[in-house]
């Protein structure tokens, strides 16, 4: 669905919210944490990369209409005062959602690496008045999250596209918080048709030491959710296996 170099430096105007509470206001759209390990330290995937073609893999009425934000965000938990990150946020489906869910304390960094797609969230955002998100400009194998910012990851029909895995579950793990918990939404068939295989999602977080506590089937014993906890200590990047394709 979407898969994007993005450029160095690029830089928009963007409606955010910092997790630190200043007033919001127009700042640049860019990195909000500090880089992590670089991408050429981790082994590369053994398997099929999708190329980024949309921002949205379905209509917000139809999702609605099969009440997925609500039954995800009611399963998971989502309260006020949370703190919620939406790596590949495209569209802005779940981050508009779970920002009033977590409203009026609890915030949502929007993350993606397509400017593009970043820059029309932002105009969303002004137009729906809300005050509590982030938007975060990531790169492939790094979400550049501020460190120790948030209670819940969501990654949803996005896994796929993600040309290096190891390093950013390995660059997402100073962002999560105590009891922190990252999610997965996706469907049950080759990365190549725009899905990940349940044994190979396993097999890529086991790779970096995340446990999972659920998996279920969403609309169609073809969507799942997948939901892990991160490593007590993590291994190091030059001591990671990569996974077969």
């Amino acid at each position: 669905m979407r898969r994007l170099v993005v450029t160095v430096g690029f830089l928009l105007a963007s409606l955010t919210c910092s997790l630190a509470g200043e007033t919001p206001g127009l700042t640049p759209i860019g990195p909000l944490g500090p880089e992590g390990a670089p991408a050429k330290v981790f082994p590369k995937p053994a398997r099929p990369v999708a190329n980024i073609v949309s921002e949205s893999w379905a209509t917000e009425e139809a999702r609605d209409r099969d009440g997925e934000a609500a039954q995800v965000m009611s399963f998971l938990g989502v309260r006020p005062g949370m703190n919620v990150a939406d790596i590949g946020a495209g569209g802005g489906y779940y981050t508009v959602r779970v920002a009033r869910q977590v409203a009026p304390n609890g915030r949502v960094i929007a993350e993606d690496i397509v400017p593009e797609y970043l820059e029309t969230l932002r105009q969303r955002i002004e137009r729906e008045h809300l005050a509590n998100i982030s938007l975060d400009l990531g790169e492939p194998h790094d979400p550049r999250l501020p460190p120790r910012s948030v209670d819940l990851v969501l990654m949803v029909h996005m896994y796929h596209e993600v040309e290096q895995p190891y390093g950013l579950l390995y660059n997402l793990l100073p962002a999560l918080r105590e009891g922190a918990r990252v999610a997965v939404i996706d469907l049950d068939r080759p990365t190549a048709q725009h899905g990940t295989p349940r044994e190979l999602l396993l097999c890529e977080f086991h790779a970096l030491g995340f446990r999972q506590t659920h998996w279920g089937w969403l609309r169609s014993k073809e969507e799942y959710l997948a939901l892990f906890e991160p490593p007590a200590t993590p291994p190091a990047p030059e001591q990671i296996k990569a996974c077969t394709a």
